[in-house]
């Protein structure tokens, strides 16, 4: 008798398939939900063809009536204690979340505001560094203290801190499989930002929204909000920080209208955020490092996702990795060059930058749906030459289960 599936098991493809069929659509009726041909959605069930593409992911989800989360299995089952430490702290960010709702009264005493400051520079060095277990431990007591500082003397302190500390839960929620709590803390942060007036802060507030967004599979939403953000900075490009903001919002502006299918406007977005990198050069502007090589980063994602593979090899070969100091861009960087490399069938070079890619965050690696999709397939092409030992360790670490 073949194996019977527990949802564990069960690859995106299979998912997708089983979500179909409980909605008691067929092929067509789903993949003409979904925008897509209906061949290509038989391919993804069937495990023919992989379902790594963000964009792709979006759609059928749409199509199916459901989350993203739900076809991709986020958050998914880790053994990696780093992971299962960090995802042990969402729900009481969540509750602290939940409370400190900046309308209503704090019930707490807030410690000093210095000491707030350093304890925020801590959190984002260690999400920074991709240490999401060790900001975690922090994160709901801050959150409850700044919400309580913010209705005392150093307001304006506090709320500008509270952006910073809402966008590191979005990066730390959305990264450990929790789309939803993402979003709640972008607009936790968001709620800061408007009472402060600041528009830089508000523009840094915007694109904690996009990328909440997009976790979500709300590319649509996330193009909306960075365009109408990046539009309204224009305006304040004397101000300090500015002009790498504007430029942060422009990339995520390109990204979103490659995903939602306006790759012509995309393609002019991008052209505008080189323009801004020339002037800018490499930045470390609120730690997301705007300049030159992460706009070739994210070029690599946009063409990979955008159905483009070959031009994202080419990005991925001109392109040195190393200048970007912050280590979520490379990660992303070597997984999206992996993609992009399967894609065109070239699996040595595939398996290396994946390799990589963990090797350089694992916390965001071994969690990610994406990359266990795009290691099982690589799996599934290297068990047919008989190869492949340090493919299917890593397929361990990341939880792809044996067939």
């Amino acid at each position: 008798m073949p194996k019977r599936l527990t949802p564990l098991d069960l690859s995106i493809g299979e998912r997708i398939r089983a979500r179909r069929q409980l909605r008691g659509w067929s092929l067509r009726q789903a993949a003409d939900r979904a925008g897509i041909h209906y061949a290509t959605l038989s391919r993804i069930e069937r495990g023919l063809a992989s379902a790594d593409n963000r964009f792709v992911l979006a759609d059928i989800a749409a199509g199916l009536d459901c989350s993203v989360a739900e076809l991709t299995g986020a958050p998914s089952t880790s053994t990696d204690a780093n992971v299962i430490a960090a995802r042990a702290s969402v729900a009481a960010i969540r509750r602290s979340l939940v409370e400190a709702d900046f309308a209503m009264p704090s019930t707490c005493t807030p410690r000093p505001t210095r000491q707030l400051e350093r304890e925020v520079e801590l959190v984002r060095a260690l999400q920074t560094d991709l240490n999401y277990a060790g900001a975690g431990q922090y994160v709901p007591r801050l959150v409850r203290e700044l919400h309580a500082a913010a209705a005392g003397p150093d307001r304006t302190t506090a709320l500008r801190l509270a952006v910073f500390t809402g966008d590191v839960i979005v990066a730390m929620a959305k990264t450990t499989g929790y789309p939803a709590d993402a979003w709640l803390a972008a607009e936790w942060a968001w709620q800061a930002a408007e009472a402060l007036a600041d528009p830089v802060l508000l523009g840094f507030a915007a694109w904690s929204r996009t990328h909440a967004a997009t976790g979500c599979g709300g590319y649509e939403r996330a193009h909306a909000l960075a365009t109408r953000a990046a539009d309204e900075l224009q305006g304040h490009l004397s101000a300090p920080d500015a002009l790498p903001m504007l430029g942060l919002l422009l990339l995520t502006s390109a990204h979103t209208a490659y995903a939602t299918k306006r790759k012509s406007q995309g393609a002019d977005t991008y052209a505008e955020a080189d323009r801004v990198a020339v002037r800018t050069g490499e930045t470390t502007t609120f730690d997301q490092f705007f300049g030159p090589t992460n706009v070739a980063f994210w070029r690599v994602g946009s063409e990979v996702d955008g159905g483009n593979p070959d031009r994202a090899v080419q990005i991925v070969h001109a392109t040195n990795p190393e200048v970007l100091a912050v280590p979520i861009r490379r990660v992303m960087f070597h997984l999206d060059a992996s993609r992009a490399l399967m894609h065109v069938r070239r699996d040595q070079e595939a398996i290396r930058h994946l390799l990589t890619a963990e090797r350089a965050g694992p916390q965001v690696i071994r969690p990610s749906p994406i990359a266990a999709e795009t290691a099982r397939n690589l799996l599934d092409r290297a068990r047919r030459r008989a190869g492949g030992t340090e493919l299917r360790g890593l397929c361990e670490r990341l939880g792809v289960a044996r067939r």
